[in-house]
């Protein structure tokens, strides 16, 4: 590991932690930080950067979710492989000491990973933490039950209950500090040599973990319904990794009939199962919240993973897994000894958070503003309705553009960045060649504010309808 030389611009309109972002992946791109690389402990570079520990959480969690770096359990975080990818900019090959006139300069970024922050709940955290830590509890400085405290898992189950329409006790719930630790969990149960199955396009930072378990990854072709059914069962897979009610990037939800074609295919042979990846399930605008594939499963066939991090804030690092009693028992005949990843502490803090109400309150203030951005969003590209079609609308925090007058995704890209404008490649979520018909962009818009929305729509329109 090596030291960075890094310079923020505190009186900058752009974010610290976008300030970050992009230095360290420029780095990347150019080689300056090279594949394997251990960068800097997120602590220790707060310090050395002088800025909250939670701008340099931020700045990471784009990089992982980008896929530009990964995390190592107890190691830290690494550079990944990148060579012959894609480069988001839409840039050529990346040249050393570029100047500074030469970078790509974005007022308006819709990057498809990013939430609202700044309306995260502080006081009430703080309230809580502040009032966790008078109690001068020291059982909450112990490690704890290996799968998370009871009280926390308890809650958890009540919520998925009421919200998701699961159905499980807390005795099969397991609680670690992010997804990635707990695919890496489960893997130990599930055991060596499985063959996974991914949707594509898909979320590829979870196909790069599955690879790196040692696991054989194949994908499937998808259709309004998702994943092909014939496909998967011509794969040889065993394990069908899917995200029936909001699928990233393509903001399909899976339909009944497909999910019972799905349940029955897991069904037809005693190893095999299904990783229902619930990462977003909260935000729907549009008709009532799409039940969990895991509320039809009466056989124990479907692993269920949800996180925190997208409904409250990235850096609290808290994820779930809910496993069949009978992979649970597997866990607790072997491998019970793994201690758990967050720290009672945090986990009290948030089971607090939950059970008094607050998380609620906070879900519902955040369907309202992401809401309105996302009205804000489709109104404004009305107007481009003659050269795009949208998909993916009324759920989540991101929408797909596909352009109808045959402008490429590159052109699309590129003319954006000339007005300011950053979108996203749909392309950059293919593992292999294949693709479905037509060009198309990924547009998230939690991050940006309501009225930032309105003007870089304005920007689109002059860069995408020109002539």
């Amino acid at each position: 590991m090596r030291e960075l030389t890094i310079h923020l611009d505190q009186k900058s309109r752009t974010p610290m932690y976008e300030q970050l972002y992009e230095y360290m992946k420029q780095d990347i791109q150019q080689g300056r930080l090279g594949a394997g690389e251990r960068l800097p402990a997120r602590r220790a570079l707060s310090q050395y950067l002088d800025v909250s520990r939670s701008t340099v959480d931020q700045a990471y969690e784009q990089l992982i979710s980008e896929g530009y770096i990964e995390t190592k359990p107890r190691k830290g975080c690494y550079v990944c492989q990148i060579e012959g990818l894609y480069h988001l900019s839409g840039d050529r090959a990346p040249v050393k000491h570029r100047t500074e006139q030469e970078k790509p300069q974005y007022l308006y970024d819709f990057s498809p990973s990013g939430i609202d922050l700044d309306s995260f709940p502080y006081e009430i955290w703080r309230k809580i933490t502040r009032s966790t830590l008078l109690d001068d509890k020291k059982d909450l400085f112990q490690l704890g039950d290996p799968k998370g405290d009871w009280e926390l898992r308890d809650t958890i189950s009540g919520y998925l209950y009421e919200a998701r329409g699961v159905n499980c006790t807390p005795d099969q719930i397991l609680v670690g500090a992010g997804n990635d630790y707990l695919l890496l969990l489960l893997s130990t149960v599930l055991g060596p040599r499985q063959r996974v199955v991914m949707e594509s396009p898909t979320y590829l930072h979870a196909r790069r973990i599955f690879r790196q378990l040692g696991y054989e990854v194949s994908t499937v072709g998808v259709d309004a319904g998702g994943m092909r059914m014939e496909e998967l069962g011509e794969s040889g897979g065993n394990i069908a990794y899917v995200m029936p009610s909001h699928q990233f990037p393509l903001g399909l939800v899976m339909p009944i009939k497909r999910r019972l074609e799905l349940l029955s295919w897991a069904e037809e042979a005693p190893e095999r199962y299904i990783i229902e990846d619930d990462y977003d399930s909260e935000f729907r605008y549009k008709g009532k919240p799409i039940p969990a594939l895991q509320g039809s499963d009466k056989e124990g066939k479907v692993i269920y993973l949800g996180t925190f991090s997208r409904s409250i804030a990235p850096a609290i690092r808290i994820s779930y897994l809910v496993l069949p009693s009978r992979l649970m028992s597997r866990w607790e005949s072997s491998l019970s000894r793994f201690s758990s990843t967050v720290s009672r502490i945090d986990q009290t803090i948030l089971n607090r958070f939950i059970k008094e109400g607050y998380y609620e309150r906070h879900l519902n203030k955040m369907r309202g503003i992401y809401g309105r951005k996302h009205d804000i969003l489709l109104s404004g590209l009305r107007s481009m309705a003659p050269i795009l079609r949208i998909h993916g609308e009324y759920a989540g925090v991101h929408i797909l553009a596909e352009f109808t007058n045959g402008m490429t995704e590159t052109e699309a890209i590129e003319r954006a960045g000339k007005e300011g404008v950053r979108v996203y490649p749909l392309s950059a979520c293919y593992q292999e060649q294949k693709r479905i018909k037509g060009e198309q962009v990924l547009m998230g818009y939690g991050v940006l504010e309501e009225e930032d929305v309105r003007k870089a729509v304005k920007r689109l329109e002059k860069a995408w309808m020109s002539t």
